[in-house]
């Protein structure tokens, strides 16, 4: 009988934050300062930890921070359909779903506009919610 790996019991948030500790340049504080912006939207976002990522959810996944050698990358889950006035999608952009936003080192962050984009991707979460109604009626 061979044993399993221990399960870990960090809660999301502390992977997130042992996940910008373990960045010794850049990207963590720049991980940390996009956290900031997208959990200071609504106190409703929860932060996750799925496919070894930081995911930040309400009704359903707003964006998810991913971590490269040369950006930290915003992927929003459902990007294609939300109105981005300020431009800030600069990646993934053929997709029919998701849109991204690659950080580079010495990048400005546009708070104004990621916050814009934050509380866009939260509306669209909450208007694809099926009703109570629409719940009993599959069940």
């Amino acid at each position: 009988m061979t044993k399993s790996a221990p399960k870990t019991t960090a809660s999301p948030a502390e992977l997130i934050d042992e996940r910008i500790a373990a960045l010794d340049d850049w990207r963590g504080p720049m991980l940390a300062r996009l956290r900031a912006v997208i959990t200071k939207v609504n106190p409703g976002i929860v932060e996750e930890w799925k496919w070894n990522v930081p995911v930040w959810s309400c009704d359903g996944i707003i964006c998810t921070g991913e971590v490269y050698k040369s950006v930290v990358k915003l992927t929003f889950a459902h990007g294609a359909s939300l109105e981005d006035p300020a431009g800030l999608f600069n990646s993934s952009l053929d997709g029919n779903t998701r849109r991204a936003i690659d950080i580079r080192e010495g990048d400005a962050i546009d708070t104004k506009a990621l916050t814009a984009l934050v509380r866009a991707a939260l509306a669209r979460n909450r208007a694809h919610q099926p009703t109570a109604g629409a719940k009993a009626a599959r069940s």
